[in-house]
């Protein structure tokens, strides 16, 4: 499961809604490019960045996917996404990219109290 001095990001925001998911992106990749270990939960409108396929942005607007296809280079495995969630969204873990796992929702609050560290977009 979680290891005691990882960092989990928690991702609640939309791709193309705001800058929220872009900055929580690269929060986790800077912690990761220091030796941090880096596990990403996406809930509510955050698992949509998750989706395998994906409009783009406004204009200007740099696409989501690319940047969670390179998450292992960073050794960032660990992606999250709660059940509930997932049924809210009327998704299909058929719908989401490769790595993506799905955690009970009961299990949550055991997840966040095996980091050390929590950070909310």
């Amino acid at each position: 499961m979680a290891v005691p001095d990882a960092l989990l990001v928690i991702i609640r925001h939309a791709p193309h809604s705001s800058n929220w998911l872009r900055e929580g992106l690269d929060a986790a990749l800077v912690a990761a490019a220091f030796g941090q270990p880096v596990h990403l939960l996406f809930m509510g409108q955050g698992i949509m960045a998750l989706l395998k396929e994906q409009g783009s942005g406004a204009p200007g607007q740099k696409a989501t996917l690319p940047t969670i296809d390179m998450l292992g280079m960073y050794d960032i495995e660990q992606l999250w996404v709660p059940e509930g969630t997932l049924k809210i969204m009327q998704l299909s873990t058929d719908s989401l990219v490769e790595g993506a796992t799905l955690v009970a929702d009961q299990e949550i609050p055991k997840l966040m109290q095996q980091h050390a560290t929590i950070l909310n977009f």
